[in-house]
């Protein structure tokens, strides 16, 4: 029998305390992790369906029958949910998984968050200690060996929504700017993905639209049986041209 409760890991960090927790949750009969900035709740390993489908459509949405291995890149680690969905697409070449946190990076090194150390183990992933949003802003983009590569598939799962930011020094990526720089980090016809704790919102659907090639959001429903309700998150997505945005 688990624990009731336990802190894995306690470490400050230039965004805030961040903390890892394991508790049992007796109503479920569950062992439950939860990472928290200071005092908010950042993910919980009860709730990761958006987080899997954020990969899923993603990848989905490039389509088959490509004739080179994908690559990609996640913003954010956290318990590793979407990069493990990556991890096991079969038309996969390398993933980038890069995060601001340097303690996240060490769970997953060290196996104390519930997938263990699968992402540290598997050759075609790569931790990179880095600031999604600077990358993105920057020439040099998201691989530190390789100066301005680009990508078939960008996916974010680092703030709540793009109206609820960790830190308040990411809100420029949302504006039209911001996300045409990121497109720049993209190859032809390659597909950002966003994660949103929230439901569907049109303005942002909107201003992606504006500035890709194409651009939709996907609804993600999933039944929470600790509190016996239905949630409504959302997945947007945005595709390049064939020539870039």
């Amino acid at each position: 029998m688990s624990r009731l409760f336990e802190e894995l890991d306690y470490q400050s960090t230039p965004i805030g305390a961040v903390s890892l927790r394991r508790r049992r949750e007796l109503t479920l009969d569950v062992d439950v992790y939860e990472i928290k900035l200071d005092d908010e709740f950042l993910m919980s390993s009860l709730y990761t369906a958006s987080e899997v489908a954020l990969a899923e459509h993603a990848l989905a949405a490039l389509g088959a029958g490509r004739e080179t291995a994908l690559d990609v890149v996640v913003g954010g680690l956290g318990l590793g949910y979407t990069a493990q969905a990556v991890l096991g697409h079969a038309g996969l070449g390398e993933l980038l998984v890069v995060e601001l946190l340097a303690p996240v990076i060490d769970w997953h090194r060290r196996g104390l968050v519930p997938i263990g150390r699968a992402l540290a183990e598997d050759p075609r992933c790569r931790l990179v200690e880095a600031d999604f949003f600077a990358c993105a802003a920057s020439a040099a983009g998201f691989d530190p060996a390789r100066h301005g590569r680009r990508f078939d598939a960008i996916l974010l799962d680092i703030d709540h929504s793009p109206e609820h930011w960790l830190d308040p020094r990411s809100e420029a990526f949302y504006g039209t700017h911001g996300l045409r720089a990121l497109g720049r980090r993209l190859r032809p016809g390659g597909v950002f993905g966003l994660w949103s704790n929230t439901p569907p919102d049109d303005v942002f659907a909107a201003r992606l639209a504006a500035v890709f090639a194409s651009a939709w959001v996907e609804p993600v429903r999933f039944r929470d049986a600790l509190h016996d309700r239905d949630w409504v998150q959302a997945v947007y997505l945005a595709r390049t041209d064939a020539k870039g945005t």
